[in-house]
């Protein structure tokens, strides 16, 4: 299994030869996947493992920038395709396909069931929407359509992260714990093979790391 202390090693050995942009997001992805292994909670070890991984997607697009859900799935899209040791691959359709199919049946990190809830307009039919989104992602799974899974994969992550960087839970709480364990182990392993990924493809264009470093 792929660790902070294994590409961080790789990493230094090969950084002078990486162009400004994926350096940034590479450096930034890694330190906050190795504050991750340091926690000892779920909710920190979850909400560290989205920064290291948002580190490594999210692009500064300034006033053309994209909805984030759209620039996400592009990217996980893109990493199935670039991922040569098939490290993706082997995580959904090896290692993890229960959890995966958990989250893809879980209604409670399906944002529209929470727009339901909070009686925001146009979510009553959330029940068919949740249903056709549960086929989508059960014949992506049918399929082996990777990119297509992590994409469906990473909305549900995506609604959970909400959920606890807007304060929408509770930390510690005995709520929902079954599904941050499950979305624990899930990243715990998408983000090094992710981070790996783009070492692999540090000659491609990934475009500008959001917030560069300036010194002034």
């Amino acid at each position: 299994m792929l660790s902070h202390a294994t590409l961080k090693t790789r990493q230094r050995a090969e950084r002078e030869h990486h162009a400004e942009g994926i350096a940034l997001r590479i450096h930034r992805a890694l330190s906050w996947l190795n504050r991750a292994e340091l926690c000892d909670d779920e909710d920190g070890r979850f909400i560290f493992l989205w920064i290291a991984f948002n580190a490594a997607y999210a692009n500064d697009l300034g006033d053309m920038r994209m909805a984030e859900s759209r620039l996400l799935g592009e990217f996980l899209q893109r990493l199935s395709q670039l991922d040569g040791h098939n490290h993706l691959y082997g995580l959904v359709w090896r290692r993890y396909p229960g959890a995966i199919r958990l989250l893809l049946d879980n209604r409670y990190v399906f944002q529209p069931y929470w727009d339901h809830q909070n009686g925001f307009p146009g979510s009553d039919d959330w029940e068919q929407r949740f249903a056709s989104a549960r086929k989508a992602a059960h014949a992506a799974l049918a399929n082996q359509a990777t990119g297509t899974v992590l994409s469906i994969v990473f909305q549900r992550l995506y609604t959970l992260r909400n959920q606890l960087i807007h304060g929408g839970a509770t930390w510690g709480s005995s709520v929902n714990r079954e599904q941050l364990r499950d979305a624990n182990k899930v990243m715990g392993d998408m983000v090094p093979a992710i981070i790996e990924i783009l070492l692999d493809n540090t000659q491609r264009h990934w475009g500008d790391a959001c917030y560069p470093v300036r010194s002034e």
